[in-house]
C-alpha cells in the first residue's frame, strides 16, 4: 500500500494546551512590565544627576530622602515633587563636582531586570521539566504528560485512511470467509441480526509470525469503512500499578464513542499471559490490566457496533478466562499458505514490480514451500533488487531463484577463499548429499549444488525444493531424510578413507533431531514403544525442549540406543548408495570443482531417477 495511514490520536490538542501555557507566562511578564511603566509615567518623580542632588542638599532644598542600595529617592520641601538619583561613590562625586563636572549614576537595570532575574530561572526550569515530561509521557507533551498517563495510546485511523481491503489479502481464504461476517455486521446491523444472531464480541487471529494477521485486521476495517483503533498489548503495561487498567478503560470508552468501529490489539500475549498459581497479590500491574480487560469484555455490548480483534502467535500461553465463550468467541487460524495460497499472494505482490512475460509464478510457488506471506513479499522485493543490480529491464525467473537462495542459504561469501584441499572435500561432501537425494524415494528433488560459501558457516550447500505440499510423512520418508543428511559425511568417509571433517556437524545435528522426534514424539521405534516422551510443543514458535523429562532412567537409555540405531542405519544406507554410484560421485565432484555450481539439468545423475521400490508381498 503506497499511502501510509495518518494517525489521528489527539496529540494536536495536547500540544495546543502546552502552547497555551507558555502564552500565559509571556502575557503575565508583559503585563508586569506595562504596569511598572504606567506607575512610573503617572508619578511626578524626577530623575536628576547625582551632582545636582548634592547641590540641592547643600542648599537645603530637600525635605527627606530614602537611601537604597543603588538609588536615592526623596521629596523636595514643597512636599509635592519627588526625585530619584542613582548613587555614586561620595569621594569620587565630590572631586568631580569641585571641578564643575556634572555627575550621573548608571542604573543597574531597573524593575524589568529585577523581574527577569527571578523569572528567567523559573522559565528555564519549566522548559526542562516540559521536555522531560514529553519524553516520559509518551509524547503527550508538557503538562499533559502526567495528566494523560492513563490515556490509551492507540493509533486511530479514520475510515478514509484504511486503504487495505480483502482484495489485497490472499492465501487465507478460510480466514477471510470467517471475517466477512464481521464486515456484514458492521455495515448493516439490523439485517445481520434479523434472526436473533449477534456478532461475536471478540475474534482472535492465531497463526505463525508473518502470515498476515495484522493485514487481515486492517482489511476488515477497510472493507467495512469504519474507524480502526490499533494498539499493541505491550503498550498497556507500565511500571506504575493501575496505569494499564486505566488505559484499557480509556480505549474502550473511546471506541464506544466512535462506534461502529474496530479495536485491534496486536501481540495479545503481552497483555493476556496466563496468571500463574502463585499468590502474586492484587497489586500486580499485569494482573490488574488483564482483569480490567476481562471486565470490559464482560460488559461489552455487541450491539454497540464495536468489534474486538486480537492477534497472537502464542495462544497456548493465554489466560483461559480470556478465551472462554462470551469474550473471545471465535478463533481464526491464519496458517502458512499452501501452493494455491502462495500463488495468489505472489500475484498480489508482483503487481508492484516489472515482471518478465516468461515468468511462471506457479513454478515460483512450488519452490517456496513453507514460506509465509511476509516471506513471499520479501522474496518479490529481493528478486526485484537482483534484477536491478544486473541492470535488467524486468524481473526473470532466474532472479527469483537467486532470491530464494539468498533467503534460504544466505549471502554469498565471495571473500571467503578456501584452499584446494578444502574445496575438494566440500565438493565430494555436497555431491554425496545430492546423489543420495536423487536416489531415494520420498525425498525432495535436488535443485542446485554449490561449493560457494554462503551464510554464517556454510562452505557449500545442496538445495532441495519440494514440488508439492506434504502434510504427512511416513517412517520411510524420515529414514530417507536422515540418509540424505548423512550423505555428505558418507562421501567424505568413502573418498578420504574414513577421515571425516567438521563440515558435517550441522547435518549430524539435524539427523539426530529427526531420529529423536521419531522415537520420542511419533512412537516409531518398536523397543521404546508407542508413547510420547517429549513435552508438548508450543503451537507456532519453536523453543528448546527437554526430551527426556517424561522418561525413566532405563527408558532414557533405550531412547538413546534407538536414536543411535536410526542414525547408524541412515549412514549405512548412504554408504551403500554412494558405493554403487561411485562413478557419478567422482564425475560430479570434478565438475563441481570446475563450475562451482551445478543444477540437475546440467548434471543428469542428479535428476530424480528413483530406484524401483520393492514389490509388496502377496
Amino acid at each position: 500500500m503506497s499511502d501510509a495511514p495518518r494517525p489521528a490520536n489527539g496529540k494536536s490538542g495536547d500540544q495546543g494546551k502546552h502552547h497555551l501555557t507558555i502564552g500565559y507566562v509571556i502575557a503575565s511578564v508583559l503585563m508586569l512590565v506595562a504596569l511598572q511603566w504606567l506607575v512610573v509615567s503617572l508619578s511626578e518623580v524626577q530623575t536628576i544627576p547625582y551632582s545636582q542632588f548634592q547641590a540641592q542638599a547643600a542648599k537645603g532644598q530637600i525635605k527627606e530622602v530614602t537611601v537604597g542600595v543603588s538609588t536615592i529617592e526623596g521629596l523636595y520641601k514643597d512636599g509635592k515633587t519627588g526625585f530619584l538619583t542613582h548613587r555614586v561613590e561620595p569621594a569620587l562625586a565630590d572631586s568631580l563636582s569641585a571641578k564643575g563636572i556634572e555627575v550621573k549614576g548608571q542604573p543597574s537595570g531597573g524593575f524589568l531586570a529585577s523581574i527577569l532575574s527571578w523569572l528567567a530561572p523559573i522559565f528555564i526550569f519549566y522548559l526542562f521539566w516540559a521536555f522531560m515530561m514529553r519524553r516520559g509521557g509518551g509524547g503527550l507533551g508538557g503538562l499533559g504528560g502526567l495528566a494523560n498517563v492513563g490515556k490509551s495510546g492507540a493509533r486511530v485511523y479514520v475510515e478514509t485512511d484504511i486503504k487495505v481491503t480483502f482484495a489485497d489479502v490472499a492465501g487465507v481464504d478460510e480466514a477471510k470467509f470467517e471475517l466477512e461476517e464481521v464486515v456484514a455486521f458492521l455495515k448493516d446491523q439490523s439485517t445481520y441480526g434479523r434472526l436473533g444472531a449477534r456478532a461475536p464480541k471478540g475474534i482472535l487471529l492465531v497463526g505463525p509470525p508473518g502470515t498476515g494477521k495484522t493485514l487481515l485486521a486492517r482489511a476488515v476495517a477497510g472493507q467495512a469503512g469504519v474507524p480502526f483503533f490499533s494498539i499493541s498489548g505491550s503498550e498497556f503495561v507500565e511500571m506504575f500499578v493501575g496505569v494499564g487498567a486505566a488505559r484499557v478503560r480509556d480505549l474502550f470508552d473511546q471506541a464506544r464513542k466512535a462506534a461502529p468501529c474496530i479495536i485491534f490489539i496486536d501481540e495479545l500475549d503481552a497483555l493476556g499471559r496466563s496468571r500463574s498459581g502463585a499468590l502474586v497479590g492484587g497489586m500486580d500491574e499485569k494482573e490488574q490490566t488483564l482483569n480490567q480487560l476481562l471486565a470490559e469484555l464482560d460488559g461489552f455490548d455487541s450491539s454497540a457496533g464495536v468489534i474486538l480483534l486480537a492477534a497472537t502467535n502464542r495462544p497456548e500461553i493465554l489466560d483461559q478466562a480470556l478465551l472462554r465463550a462470551g469474550r473471545f468467541d471465535r478463533q481464526v487460524l491464519v496458517d502458512r499458505p499452501d501452493h494455491g495460497g502462495r500463488l495468489a499472494i505472489l500475484r498480489v505482490h508482483v503487481k508492484k514490480i516489472v515482471l518478465a512475460a516468461e515468468v511462471d509464478l506457479d513454478q515460483v510457488a512450488s519452490l517456496t514451500t513453507g514460506f509465509t506471506g511476509a516471506d513471499l513479499a520479501n522474496l518479490v522485493n529481493e528478486a526485484a533488487i537482483v534484477a536491478t543490480r544486473r541492470r535488467s529491464d524486468s524481473v526473470t525467473l532466474d532472479d527469483f531463484t537467486q532470491a530464494i537462495e539468498r533467503i534460504v542459504a544466505g549471502l554469498e561469501k565471495k571473500s571467503r577463499v578456501l584452499s584446494k584441499a578444502e574445496r575438494r572435500r566440500v565438493a565430494y561432501h555436497e555431491m554425496g548429499h545430492a546423489l543420495v537425494a536423487s536416489t531415494l524415494p520420498g525425498v525432495d528433488p535436488v535443485q542446485k549444488v554449490s561449493i560457494i560459501p554462503r551464510g554464517v558457516g556454510a562452505l557449500g550447500y545442496t538445495m532441495q525444493r519440494p514440488t508439492e505440499d506434504r502434510f504427512l510423512l511416513a517412517r520411510s520418508d524420515l529414514e530417507n531424510r536422515i540418509a540424505v543428511l548423512l550423505g555428505g559425511r558418507a562421501a567424505e568417509s568413502m573418498i578420504f578413507d574414513g577421515d571425516i571433517s567438521t563440515g558435517g556437524a550441522d547435518d549430524l545435528q539435524r539427523a539426530t533431531e529427526i531420529a529423536l522426534e521419531m522415537v520420542t514424539r511419533f512412537g516409531m521405534d518398536e523397543v521404546v514403544g508407542q508413547r510420547v516422551y517429549a513435552p508438548p510443543r508450543q503451537a507456532f514458535l519453536a523453543a528448546p525442549e527437554d526430551h527426556y523429562e517424561m522418561a525413566a532412567e532405563a527408558t532414557a537409555r533405550e531412547i538413546d540406543l534407538a536414536v543411535k540405531a536410526l542414525v547408524a542405519a541412515g549412514e549405512a544406507a548412504a554408504l551403500d548408495i554412494l558405493g554403487r554410484r561411485r562413478a557419478d560421485l567422482e564425475a560430479g565432484a570434478q565438475l563441481l570443482l570446475t563450475r562451482e555450481t551445478l543444477t540437475a539439468d546440467e548434471f543428469s545423475p542428479l535428476l530424480p531417477a528413483r530406484e524401483p521400490e520393492p514389490a509388496a508381498a502377496e
